[in-house]
């Protein structure tokens, strides 16, 4: 193959054809490229500057996977068009870079039974990834640990029970309970508590029981909403609870404030005014613009002890402690907001 050829378009130059240019065995041409084996200076030179001149690029995928793995790991993320897992997918493409650590990603959208994410893991398994990081809250426990028999697991964003799954996760209870500390603080004492369902997502089901459980110590009477995964679902039951005398609606997502919002706008009632509406997430666009009283969680700290758990977990020189199971809470910050307000 000539130079020219080399470079056209749909044409990959390999190491037989660095070898047939450098005028060396396509042996000598690979353990040289790989900077392996002992040889004059001026062959190496040559060799080097032939892969240069035809643009050669090593194929470390088949290279790696000729050894039995590939030391890229996989990520499983969830819709990354929420903002929330927007934000993670890039703080972990990032730190995995910074890391020297190769990423490659499947996303899914609404999953509720967990099938297509299943699916999605054999198909990066079938890549040979030496590794996973899941972040999504919609597979369970039980659809994972079969997976940790192979690779290993880092659960981003959720806690995880299942020994052998590690986690950074969200302190989810604890940012349900600051939120509804806030809601008691401004007094009301009759409240909605609007989320997703456990199988829908098991982050605002563990936020919205912690809603729940410390509204009732605080002496509110708390009305209980788990819906599906649509922002809208479980909006309307919001409403009646409030004609019925509720002063505050408390959302376990940013996106299911948002549509308690519009709803009561339609509805002829103002925000905070009549009712009061908190979220949890603090990483829409526009949030401190639109004034939300929400939490921010802790994206960055999540996705940096994600990836440096993976790169222990996936180290030769790991310690004898890397076969415990890791479990990392981050606590995030409540943003007070305007759209709740005193009774």
């Amino acid at each position: 193959m000539s130079g020219s050829d080399a470079g056209s378009p749909g044409l990959r130059v390999t190491v037989s054809d660095v070898a047939a240019a450098a005028g060396v065995s396509r042996a000598t041409a690979t353990r040289a490229l790989k900077g392996e084996g002992r040889f004059a200076p001026e062959t190496q030179e040559r060799i080097l500057a032939e892969a240069e001149r035809l643009g050669y690029v090593r194929n470390t995928m088949a290279a790696e996977l000729a050894a039995g793995r590939t030391g890229t790991v996989g990520l499983m993320l969830r819709d990354a068009s929420n903002p929330a897992y927007g934000l993670l997918f890039s703080r972990l493409q990032d730190e995995a870079h910074r890391r020297g650590l190769d990423l490659v990603t499947v996303t899914i959208g609404a999953d509720e039974q967990g099938a297509e994410q299943v699916n999605a893991l054999h198909r990066l398994l079938g890549m040979r990834v030496a590794g996973l990081i899941v972040a999504t809250g919609g597979i369970t426990a039980a659809q994972l640990e079969p997976f940790a028999d192979q690779v290993p697991i880092v659960r981003a964003g959720r806690v995880e029970t299942a020994e052998g799954i590690h986690t950074a996760h969200y302190d989810d209870p604890e940012h349900g309970r600051m939120l509804a500390s806030h809601v008691l603080s401004l007094g009301h004492r009759r409240v909605v508590v609007l989320s997703g369902a456990e199988d829908v997502s098991f982050a605002e089901h563990l936020r919205a029981s912690a809603m729940e459980s410390t509204l009732v110590e605080g002496g509110a009477t708390v009305t209980r909403v788990s819906a599906g995964a649509a922002p809208t679902d479980g909006v309307d039951e919001a409403l009646d609870a409030v004609r019925d005398g509720a002063t505050a609606v408390m959302c376990a997502s940013d996106y299911r404030q948002l549509a308690v919002m519009r709803a009561l706008r339609t509805a002829g009632l103002a925000v905070p005014g009549d009712v009061s509406v908190t979220g949890c997430d603090g990483i829409l666009p526009g949030a401190d613009l639109l004034g939300l009283t929400t939490l921010r969680i802790p994206v960055e700290a999540v996705a940096a002890a994600a990836v440096e758990t993976m790169q222990r977990l996936l180290s030769s020189d790991a310690d004898s402690d890397s076969s415990e199971t890791v479990r990392q809470p981050f606590g995030g910050t409540l943003v007070p907001g305007s759209t709740a307000a005193p009774v």
